[in-house]
């Protein structure tokens, strides 16, 4: 093993399963005002192409088809849309306690009218608006759900802002 010092890695992307493409491409676009980069398309299960190659290896045999499209956030995070035909429709059982994926977390310094546009759009607020450090920071945040029950956090402020310098300390 060398003894090279590590580097940060930036984030690429997410993938996101959604029941509906067409409405998450909506809500998404229209409340998160995320662009579409690559407006839904089908993908077939074959193995003459690399993608379709690639399907099988990630996703097996068990499946013919799926929609897949792509937006990107304002600093050029993608998300990936992914609607299978076959899936569980049914919003996903929140059990943060379990290993795997909890949360994603969007940054708007205008944290109550995002939340109204979620609402708005169908999604739900799970809790009030907390601030982190109330006589320290202006700092923000809330956990919300977009329309297909797929929980996530808004921040009003950057991550590393939000836990420098004495995160949880008096």
């Amino acid at each position: 093993m060398t003894n090279h010092k590590n580097y940060p890695k930036s984030f690429s992307h997410i993938g996101i399963t959604v029941p509906d493409i067409n409405k998450a491409i909506t809500f998404y676009s229209e409340v998160m005002g995320w662009y579409v980069i690559m407006e839904p398309s089908t993908v077939k299960k074959e193995k003459e192409t690399a993608i379709g190659k690639m399907c099988i290896d990630v996703f097996g045999d068990d499946w013919e088809e799926f929609e897949i499209a792509h937006l990107a956030t304002s600093d050029g995070i993608g998300i990936e849309l992914f609607s299978f035909p076959n899936g569980v429709k049914e919003a996903p059982e929140f059990n943060p306690f379990n290993t795997g994926l909890f949360h994603f977390c969007v940054q708007d310094p205008n944290i109550e009218e995002l939340i109204d546009k979620i609402l708005a759009y169908g999604g739900k607020q799970r809790m009030p608006i907390r601030e982190y450090y109330p006589n320290d920071k202006p700092f923000k945040m809330c956990y919300v759900e977009d329309p297909f029950g797929i929980v996530f956090e808004i921040y009003t402020h950057s991550y590393e802002l939000t836990y420098s310098s004495g995160a949880y300390a008096k």
